[in-house]
């Protein structure tokens, strides 16, 4: 993907943009969304529609978080597809990578919903509660607080969303010492996250490896267009590579940043956010302010188009 033609990407948001209604106007104009939503119900034996569209305690908790959010980005991608020119490439953030993957044709819908509901499972149990803790941290670069936590066990940095704002994750106790650190070092909050596990830590690598035996059975088909994987900011044209780069996301940073900058620099110049929230636009604009961001959150932004 070379030369000077304008560029498109599809980009979809991760865990933390969930919220009570998501979709739901998609699910009932759309037979192609309501499709997608009654297709995982059916294979994951959830009232996807109950768990996405009504105020219950459960659309907050990975195990359910991860494979309510990627049915619903799936289900808007599935609407507008006969609006909206095909995209040049994808990205996802952690989860929404899997909808990244599904959308540049290297899996199924029916796959990708039944691997993350696996994944969340598998991250939610894999370090008792209270054990690890994630927070953001704002007004300090990822360099800055690379260096900063160099010294500290059981601190990782877990995503680069855009500059000034690096979120860490590890042991509690290394992210709340990391917390004093990096105030003194001059971040201007670091503030604690509501998740429930050290979600992108080595603390995670067990969840990875259960999440490889499903991965294994699962049929992957060859890209129709590359997408940009979090684990190391490159294209990813040979879908050989994905389980094994899927297994690695668990316990890895997410380099978003750097994938944004990469496809910026690769001649993308429109990015289509597609899900609940307005999360990656923000960050975009962060990172690039030459870009254009295109926010489909509701079913009114679809009629727009």
């Amino acid at each position: 993907m070379s030369g000077s033609t304008e560029k498109t990407a599809w980009i979809f948001p991760g865990q933390g943009a969930q919220k009570c209604g998501m979709g739901k106007d998609f699910y009932e104009q759309s037979k192609a969304a309501k499709e997608i939503f009654d297709q995982a119900s059916e294979l994951l034996g959830l009232d996807m529609a109950a768990l996405c569209f009504e105020e219950n305690d459960r659309l907050d908790q990975t195990e359910y978080t991860q494979a309510a959010l990627v049915t619903t980005c799936l289900a808007m991608a599935g609407a507008l597809e006969d609006c909206l020119p095909a995209p040049d490439v994808t990205a996802g953030l952690s989860l929404g990578e899997y909808c990244a993957i599904a959308a540049a044709g290297g899996m199924q819908i029916c796959d990708a919903v039944t691997t993350v509901r696996k994944r969340g499972i598998y991250m939610q149990n894999a370090v008792p509660d209270g054990e690890g803790a994630m927070s953001a941290v704002l007004g300090l670069s990822g360099e800055q607080i690379e260096t900063a936590i160099a010294g500290l066990e059981g601190v990782y940095i877990a995503n680069y969303n855009c500059p000034g704002q690096i979120v860490i994750t590890g042991y509690r106790q290394g992210v709340e010492k990391a917390s004093e650190v990096l105030s003194q070092a001059g971040a201007k909050r670091v503030l604690p996250l509501k998740v429930s596990g050290p979600f992108h830590s080595p603390m995670m690598k067990e969840a990875g490896d259960k999440l490889e035996q499903v991965l294994q059975k699962t049929e992957l088909t060859p890209l129709r267009i590359p997408y940009v994987t979090n684990v190391t900011a490159e294209y990813v044209r040979d879908i050989q590579e994905t389980k094994k780069l899927l297994r690695e996301q668990v316990a890895s940073s997410v380099r978003w940043q750097q994938s944004m900058e990469r496809m910026i620099a690769d001649g993308v110049t429109t990015f289509v956010e597609i899900g609940p929230g307005k999360t990656l636009a923000g960050f975009l604009r962060k990172i690039s302010r030459d870009v254009k961001v295109i926010n489909i959150a509701s079913w009114e932004d679809r009629e727009k188009l």
